[in-house]
């Protein structure tokens, strides 16, 4: 069949655009590495999370930097449940790193999360205004080591981290600068797309990230199954049921019903399109009915 100019133009503009992969590559599912500061922070993008590695066939590894143990003051609860003291500074730094990894664990499993890497930097950095926590105690060399080296060899097609606003946690912001740095590493048609992930609430709106809006969202509690009784918020509700020795954590069951990602890869038209691809095959499920 004859293919005329314009059609000629169109195929070789799409070429130029698109990343080099395989075609193996291309008809796998999302290729994700999300990156944290804490345990528990994989809360942000849980549902999606889910779907990509459950549903869409997807790989997700996830990168913790801190040890967590600056999480002991709402630990109390959890005292009982592990038989330690976990509420005292002293006890809480010095137990609950092995809980929270074990937590991470848990949790990984329910959303379908392939491997872990725990960096183990000290969360030493609690303070009443968490937009000054310390940073200055991590080891940037180690961090942009391991996720250079991560990215190289796995060859994602997205990095999920928590949207960097001006309220965020310092240590939030740090792991999202090192996700962006270590991203800007590779050779421009090898980069991920970086998404900064950050669940809300339908009614409030987007917040703008320098005057932009998120690039997608995912509603955690688009409904499906039998008689629509089912909907992602369950996902995320499992989740958080792991992270037992975070006391104040429990509280956010129902408390966000969307998850939404900006695209911090700037001027990248290979990771625009990734996006709204990716954007498309999350949404299939807010439509699908199941007997």
């Amino acid at each position: 069949m004859a293919i005329d100019r314009k059609q000629f133009l169109a195929t070789i503009l799409a070429l130029l655009v698109r990343p080099r992969i395989s075609i193996a590559q291309e008809r796998r599912g999302p290729k994700v590495l999300i990156v944290v500061a804490h345990p528990d922070d994989e809360y942000a993008s849980a549902a999606t999370t889910y779907r990509i590695a459950r549903e869409l066939d997807g790989t997700v590894d996830q990168v913790v930097i801190t040890n967590g143990e600056g999480g002991y003051r709402y630990s109390a609860l959890a005292e009982s449940f592990y038989g330690v003291a976990l509420s005292d500074e002293r006890d809480g730094r010095a137990r609950l790193p092995a809980i929270r990894k074990q937590e991470v664990l848990r949790a990984g499993e329910i959303l379908g999360i392939r491997k872990h890497y725990f960096l183990d930097q000290k969360d030493s950095g609690f303070t009443n205004d968490p937009a000054r926590a310390r940073t200055d105690n991590w080891d940037l060399r180690l961090i942009d080591a391991t996720l250079t080296d991560l990215l190289k060899r796995e060859h994602y097609d997205f990095v999920f981290t928590l949207l960097p606003t001006e309220e965020t946690h310092a240590h939030h912001r740090a792991a999202t600068l090192a996700a962006v740095q270590a991203v800007g590493h590779l050779e421009e048609d090898q980069r991920p797309a970086v998404l900064g992930a950050e669940p809300g609430r339908k009614r409030d709106g987007a917040p703008k990230l320098e005057g932009l809006g998120p690039a997608f969202q995912f509603d955690r509690t688009s409904s499906f199954g039998y008689h629509n009784a089912l909907s992602y918020e369950m996902v995320v509700n499992w989740m958080i049921a792991e992270h037992k020795s975070q006391g104040l954590f429990q509280t956010d069951y129902g408390r966000h019903d969307v998850e939404r990602f900006w695209l911090l890869t700037a001027k990248s038209l290979p990771a625009a399109k990734r996006t709204e691809e990716l954007a498309d095959r999350l949404r299939y499920a807010a439509a699908r009915q199941l007997p």
